[in-house]
């Protein structure tokens, strides 16, 4: 028989350019190679939609994202209650598919009684409420502060929805051990990525990089550490890709010749910078989920140096040199870009990596969590 899947995506996951959209596109995509007829709902709030969707999936559906500001003002979370839609529930009535909610973002109908006897499972991408309130803690905007806060709250209380779940796929070792304690039916399914294999160029490079998209108040925050911190007291150079820089970055940028910013880099810009980057230095000061643009440099990327909030209960501390202080960040740099990424670091990788961020062993385990439950067959 043919197996089929509601997916329910908080965004149009084409281009996979941002951590939440690549783990949504490299999921379904995997599933769909496995035989899976994709029935894909996205929610559109600036993206275009993309023909070449309809290539990998059964059908496509788009709903416009009202974020109208009067919603910041309902006792559910506002990511949530602007993604919903009479519409995709009529759609998700005419069969009875199992549903896939990608992240609490879509979580809106998952108590929806006519949905009572359908096998829904939702991919947790965070710990939400925990994330928001790590996001208001680097905001300086008293608004944006404000709604981080806010909604903080909101996502810690709605978060009780995830009961109406058969399966909870948790992205990350900590977060399954979290929603474990509290939600029945969890398990850990790893990040999907666009990454098939190892591939680390050869030679040493000639600058470090630090990526991720600058507007976020947590990477703004990790690239002025960066800046302040450390490689304004050496000579070692330092590019910083990501857009929407802050005024703040800006500045502290131009006071310092070895440091310099590229912004509005398309994905294949990005990932070429990561592979000419002697050092991929990614410190965070998030404990959150897991991060995809570590995975992707240590993918595709020489030496990789981070902090221990980057690789906390992730299993990628093997692969990392792990450093916590100014002082032994600055000595590990110095230390790192004279030094050439041996062929042993490179095997570690392929087996560490192959075991637990594999998109077709992920996909499968996935596939069987959905189409072999004893759940669904009743």
């Amino acid at each position: 028989m043919d197996k089929h899947l509601h997916v329910i995506s908080f965004d149009v996951p084409l281009p996979a350019n941002y951590g939440g959209v690549i783990d949504v596109f490299y999921k379904f995509k995997a599933l769909a190679a496995l035989g899976v007829k994709i029935h894909l709902h996205c929610f559109e709030y600036g993206r275009k939609e993309v023909p070449e969707l309809a290539e990998i999936c059964e059908e496509v559906f788009y709903y416009h994202r009202n974020t109208t500001r009067g919603y910041l003002f309902r006792r559910r979370p506002f990511i949530a209650v602007t993604r919903s839609s009479e519409q995709l529930v009529q759609r998700l009535l005419k069969d009875d598919y199992p549903i896939l909610f990608e992240g609490l973002h879509t979580c809106y109908h998952l108590a929806d009684e006519r949905l009572m006897n359908r096998f829904k499972i939702v991919r947790t991408h965070n710990i939400e409420h925990d994330y928001y309130r790590s996001l208001a803690k680097v905001e300086k905007q008293v608004f944006k502060k404000y709604y981080f806060l806010n909604e903080a709250v909101k996502l810690q209380r709605f978060e009780r929805t995830i009961c109406n779940a058969q399966l909870v796929a948790a992205i990350s070792k900590a977060d399954s051990v979290y929603l474990d304690s509290k939600y029945p039916n969890v398990n850990h399914i790893s990040a999907f990525h666009p990454n098939d294999k190892v591939e680390i160029a050869a030679g040493i490079g000639e600058f470090c990089l630090y990526h991720g998209s600058l507007e976020i108040g947590e990477n703004n925050q990790a690239a002025l550490h960066l800046i302040k911190n450390v490689f304004s007291k050496i000579d070692v150079p330092l590019i910083i890709a990501g857009n929407k820089p802050s005024q703040e970055l800006k500045e502290a940028v131009s006071d310092n010749p070895n440091i310099e910013i590229r912004t509005n880099l398309n994905t294949q810009e990005i990932h070429q910078l990561i592979k000419d980057a002697q050092v991929n230095v990614l410190p965070t000061f998030q404990a959150t989920g897991i991060k995809l643009k570590l995975l992707a440099a240590l993918y595709m990327g020489r030496h990789c140096l981070v902090n221990s909030f980057m690789v906390e209960n992730t299993g990628l501390e093997p692969l990392c040199r792990v450093e916590d202080t100014d002082k032994r960040f600055i000595q590990a740099v110095q230390s790192l870009f004279a030094e050439e990424f041996s062929i042993s670091s490179r095997k570690k990788r392929e087996v560490i990596l192959n075991q637990r961020f594999c998109n077709t062993v992920n996909a499968k385990k996935l596939h069987s969590l959905i189409f072999d439950s004893e759940i669904l067959r009743k």
